[in-house]
């Protein structure tokens, strides 16, 4: 392209944008953030930007667009070494390439987390939205088990196990809900015993007679429910997941919640004694009952 075809001169700010792809305001706002500097100003007292103004803005414009914070980008200009002139010499290319290490980084950190949380969709889509929720080793549990047999109450009593004991507990207390799912008459049980522990709601005394007589339901069903577990091979088919459980699947040990994680990390116990319940006195003193029932057993 010939010479001639440039005519030496400054263009207005409302020119400019339109070349860089950009608004009048946005350069302004450039300007208030220090990226580029006050260009002087014509007879008109109206901006006048030079060709250097324009690359300048180009600059910013394809870091915007890379992902790149202003501030980041003010930061990486920052760094040129006094008498660089135009803004675009070697030491501010060192400090753009600094910054641009760093988008990389995050770029790499951020892909990563949305191919984990790909990767938990696709799985809840595939095994359903609420047993997806489960860890694997859970799920690979549960999925066999006839369609309708177990219970949204049930998959929700894993999700919590899960969250304060992790896969390890859930993986454990699975064996409840595939007894459970396998047996009807277990379940037509359990819900019997269920309903008479929510009927010892606040009009019930601790000291009335069906505190005693539903804990000892309790007690007779959960050693029925255990033996039943235990005969039938669903423990063993427990104790073998377990066994390789962490060598086999350690994303699932990932999920496991650490004393410290930054999401209200804190203990086992802790988590229980924060857990709400609209359990009655009377209802406490049946649990107690059941326990020390076990425990004698």
């Amino acid at each position: 392209m010939p010479m001639s075809f440039f005519v030496s001169r400054q263009s207005k700010i409302g020119d400019v944008a339109a070349l860089v792809g950009t608004t009048p305001r946005a350069i302004r706002h450039y300007h208030d953030m220090g990226l580029i500097p006050e260009p002087g100003r014509g007879g008109d007292g109206r901006r006048r930007y030079g060709f250097q103004d324009v690359v300048r803005l180009l600059w910013i414009r394809k870091m915007a667009d890379a992902g790149i914070a202003l501030d980041d980008i003010r930061e990486a200009f920052t760094t040129t070494v006094a008498g660089t002139g135009t803004g675009t010499g070697e030491s501010e290319g060192d400090g753009i390439e600094a910054t641009l290490a760093q988008l990389e980084e995050a770029l790499a950190a951020q892909e990563a987390e949305l191919a984990r949380q790909r990767a938990r969709v696709q799985r809840m889509r595939a095994e359903g939205s609420r047993m997806g929720l489960l860890s694997e080793a859970v799920t690979r549990r549960l999925k066999n088990l006839p369609e309708g047999s177990l219970r949204q109450a049930d998959l929700d009593t894993l999700l919590v196990t899960e969250r304060i004991f992790g896969p390890l507990g859930a993986t454990v207390q699975a064996s409840r809900f595939i007894a459970l799912a396998t047996h009807p008459e277990l379940r037509a049980e359990s819900d019997r015993v269920d309903t008479a522990e929510e009927a010892l709601d606040d009009t019930v005394a601790v000291d009335d007679p069906r505190v005693a007589e539903t804990a000892a339901q309790r007690h007779a069903f959960e050693k029925t429910l255990m033996t039943m577990i235990e005969e039938s091979g669903i423990a063993e088919d427990e104790a073998a997941l377990l066994d390789t459980l962490d060598t086999a699947h350690p994303e699932d040990a990932e999920d496991t919640p650490e004393p410290d994680a930054k999401d209200g990390g804190m203990s086992a116990f802790e988590a229980v004694t924060k857990l709400p319940h609209d359990f009655s006195p009377a209802r406490v003193r049946c649990a107690e009952l059941a326990q020390e029932l076990a425990i004698r057993d």
